[in-house]
């Protein structure tokens, strides 16, 4: 995409936002209770609108601009072959349509990443969680990011960077928002982005624990973006005050850059609920209508998916079913004495940030707007269908126990990697047949072990709720009256081309 085309693509973004955000303020500027409101409800959150979000700035368009182009840039990765956008499409509903993705050495995007094409290299696992949907994260009331809020603000100031995040005290200062502060991690993640210790220069920093300092890989990514003229001359429009030549470029700024980009881009508040918020109660069709009034009311949903964006940003265990290798968690040795791997594979969630028993199996409770596209469903992506995971809220722990690992959106891996060496030297070679089943088993391991599982179903907070197929039928149609049209299309966002000139995933 040219210059001019990316510029008129943030106009035509922005001028959407902006005209809806004045209708908006115009009928029902913090509105809280619901003139006509569906029988039963007593309150609805009030209508969304500009001050809900980050402020821009009169920069916007330069750093959408120059967020854009680092968000589908594989110069981000270690080995240049993967972009914040493989995983986080458009084309997905912001995340990649699989239960759990495939990062680094696999190809194309979507459901139908591989690794079995020519020029794919061997992954070495699946990545542990559902790529979480990006819609809205631009807001201010999103302070914990993350399915276990692993990044999130620091209100009482104890880090010097301002937010709590996994590199503690080694965080650069400089970061604009807990997004920003989360635009950061990704490219430390082996299997994500940053590829394996010996592959390049970024993956042996991530693995010698160096993600800030000079040869940190924060920095190592910095310098790439120094050494390409076009980056130089987007992060000088983008952050004139900061950057008079390339050696003012740091990550921190890409950080911001790259959030200031999601913030416009994913921006979803103009759907069918939002405009009977704003006094069209028309907007609503019978179905939604009465799925609102189990939304808010009979289910109780809004119990946790609370306030404008369906969330009360909170962490509650929900008994979902666990299916991947799991984040390394637990205690529990028999898929290590049945496969022959040296792993632990539960996913301990919120509990393993904060140490505390009581919180495993806790996830973030997730925003509800354009719900309908950010499937599959869940912290692992175990539900392939919006009415299986409304329906597994409504018994979770029966869902638990009736839930089949063939359910889920799960790609064959053809050729799995893991690390050897030879004396000092890394190498990362193909598993054998036999290794490469005994891996695999890390799929479906936790779902089939009935003590694992019974530890999951010990910790749900969820209590049944009993609705028909026609409630459940209904309140899947409010959740649909939850999707921005807009977000539907929205192809635009995808430049042509990017500075570094490598291809772009379309």
């Amino acid at each position: 995409m040219t210059k001019p085309d990316r510029a008129l693509g943030f106009i035509l973004i922005a001028g959407s936002i902006l005209t809806a955000a004045i209708v908006a303020k115009a009928l029902a500027e913090d509105r809280t209770t619901m003139d006509g409101a569906a029988p039963g409800i007593a309150q609805l959150p009030a209508p969304v609108n500009d001050a809900d979000y980050y402020e821009a700035g009169p920069r916007a368009e330069a750093r959408f601009e120059l967020g854009q182009a680092l968000f589908f840039d594989k110069i981000l990765s270690g080995n240049r072959n993967i972009s914040c956008a493989t995983c986080h499409h458009p084309d997905f509903g912001s995340g990649d349509g699989l239960a759990l993705s495939l990062g680094e050495g696999a190809l194309a995007t979507g459901p139908d990443r591989n690794v079995a094409g020519d020029e794919a290299t061997a992954v070495h696992g699946r990545i542990p969680r559902n790529a979480p949907a990006l819609f809205n994260v631009g807001a201010v009331e999103f302070e914990r990011l993350f399915h276990d809020g692993r990044v999130e603000t620091d209100p009482n100031g104890y880090y010097e960077g301002g937010f709590i995040t996994p590199a503690k005290w080694k965080l650069p200062s400089g970061l604009e928002s807990v997004l920003a502060a989360q635009a950061m991690f990704p490219i430390g993640s082996s299997m994500e982005m940053a590829g394996q210790q010996g592959e390049n220069e970024v993956a042996d920093a991530v693995a010698l624990g160096r993600m800030a300092g000079p040869h940190g890989a924060w920095e190592r990514l910095a310098a790439r973006l120094r050494d390409v003229p076009e980056y130089v001359t987007l992060f000088e429009a983008a952050f004139p005050e900061q950057v008079a030549e390339a050696k003012d470029i740091d990550f921190v700024l890409a950080a911001n850059a790259i959030a200031a980009f999601e913030t416009v881009a994913f921006r979803a508040d103009r759907s069918a609920f939002d405009r009977y918020l704003n006094g069209e109660t028309a907007a609503l069709s019978e179905d939604a209508t009465h799925g609102m009034e189990l939304f808010y009311g009979k289910a109780d949903c809004s119990r946790c998916h609370s306030g404008k964006f369906q969330t009360d940003h909170e962490f509650h265990a929900i008994a979902m079913p666990q299916i991947g290798p799991g984040k390394g968690d637990g205690n529990d040795g028999s898929y290590w004495r049945a496969s022959g791997h040296s792993a632990f594979v539960e996913d301990h969630g919120r509990g393993r940030v904060t140490g505390r028993d009581e919180d495993d199996f806790k996830f973030r409770t997730p925003s509800l707007r354009n719900v309908e596209l950010t499937g599959p469903w869940g912290h692992a992506g175990s539900y392939a269908t919006l009415e299986d995971v409304v329906r597994h809220h409504l018994d979770p722990v029966g869902s638990l126990e009736e839930y089949d690992p063939e359910m889920a959106v799960l790609p064959e891996i053809g050729r799995i990697a893991e690390t050897t060496a030879t004396g000092s030297k890394l190498d990362q070679e193909e598993m054998s047949p036999v290794r490469q089943a005994g891996f695999m088993l890390r799929d479906t391991w936790v779902q089939q072990s009935p003590p694992l599982r019974g530890r999951i179903a010990e910790a749900n907070q969820l209590q049944p709720v009993s609705l028909s197929d026609e409630e459940v039928a209904s309140l899947v149609a409010f959740l649909r009256s939850l999707t921005d049209e807009g977000s539907r299309s929205v192809s635009a966002l995808v430049p042509l081309t990017v500075p570094s000139g490598l291809p772009v995933e379309d």
